[in-house]
């Protein structure tokens, strides 16, 4: 009973496949295969008909006596002739079908819609020149505060990759401008490739930009959630690895609040880590401005003094970070054949069913 009711739900499945492609669009990778067995099956048609019309010419083969019978009798035909081609009419309703289905039919992109555990995450590190300073690790990369936040963003990707998430991240530098290193992916290993790229001496040193301006840091994170079409969806957030050392008051006209004001209002949360060594809340200039503003959106201000302080943060980050989001995943290159090769085999099994449990049927043309 299990079976049939597999047998049922998968033919079930099948034929719901029908309403997901246009036959006219269809790649067939294989169609000269199905060109070669039609064009086989019609010449061995062909022949056969060829050699049943020599033997049947042949003088006498054919010729039967018979006494004289009335022209009207002899001419009449039964009423339910034509019934006896539906066996063989049924067998070449199959052909095509078959050819299509050998033909190996795919449709070439499929979009998708799933909720999955996670996020949409843009992490956001800074690479000014104030991040040259020291920073005692054990855990983390050492050498100074910027290779410390490159490692704890490092750690923090590999705490979500080892979960049941999925998120999509994105990697963004920056310094007094912000360049996007990668946009969101849900490929964590390309993530994490990108981290391990910037997070070398020779690349900070390298980096073109040692300015500090974190709200256009900001700016631009929202504006690729806007690009990718999130802006408006759930699971958004922003995480910033910084010393804080930025005392601009003002981007292109707007304040700070201003500049949060809008990730408040597209409900992203921004998660701001302050490292700097040995420094308590208050102790860096503008860490109360940045804790009231980020608060404001959801978000919460970590003022990271040592390298404890860097991971507790992480740690929490990561557990206010479960969620669902809604993903489009492109599938290509999925087969479509089985409608087709279901229905030929139907049309055949009919056949054979017509031509061997009904005797009016029996005789082909």
């Amino acid at each position: 009973m299990d079976t049939l009711t597999s047998l049922l739900a998968q033919i079930r499945d099948t034929l719901i496949q029908l309403d997901d492609f246009s036959l006219a669009t269809l790649p067939l990778p294989r169609r000269d295969d199905s060109v070669m067995v039609l064009g086989g099956i019609g010449l061995l048609a062909l022949g056969a008909l060829l050699a049943r019309y020599i033997l049947n010419r042949r003088p006498g083969h054919a010729d039967i006596a018979l006494p004289a019978i009335l022209q009207a009798t002899l001419t009449k035909r039964s009423a339910m002739a034509p019934v006896r081609h539906v066996a063989f009419m049924l067998f070449l309703a199959g052909l095509p079908l078959f050819a299509i289905a050998l033909g190996d039919p795919h449709t070439t992109l499929i979009q998708e819609r799933e909720t999955v555990p996670g996020h949409r995450i843009a992490i956001l590190i800074d690479a000014s020149l104030s991040m040259d300073s020291s920073f005692a690790t054990e855990q983390l990369g050492w050498g100074n505060t910027y290779l410390a936040n490159v490692s704890a963003a490092d750690y923090f990707v590999r705490r979500r990759m080892e979960g049941s998430h999925r998120d999509l991240v994105s990697l963004v530098q920056f310094g007094g401008e912000a360049y996007i290193v990668t946009p969101f992916t849900n490929d964590y290993e390309n993530i994490l490739l990108s981290i391990g790229l910037i997070g070398t001496p020779e690349e900070y040193d390298r980096f073109p930009d040692h300015g500090t301006l974190i709200m256009r840091a900001i700016s631009r994170g929202v504006e690729l959630f806007r690009t990718f079409d999130f802006l408006k969806s759930q699971g958004n957030l922003i995480v910033i690895f910084s010393d804080g050392q930025d005392t601009h008051a003002v981007y292109e006209g707007q304040s700070i609040d201003d500049i949060l004001q809008e990730a408040a209002d597209n409900a992203i949360p921004v998660y701001f880590i302050r490292t700097a060594y040995d420094r308590g809340l208050g102790d860096v200039l503008p860490d109360i401005t940045w804790k009231l503003a980020v608060e404001k959106t959801g978000g919460r201000f970590y003022p990271a003094a040592d390298e404890n302080a860097i991971l507790r943060a992480v740690h929490e980050i990561d557990e206010l970070s479960a969620g669902q989001i809604e993903v489009t995943q492109y599938v290509a290159h999925q087969a479509r054949f089985s409608p087709f090769a279901l229905a030929a085999l139907a049309l055949w099994s009919l056949a054979v069913l017509c031509g061997l449990g009904v005797k009016q049927l029996r005789r082909f043309p």
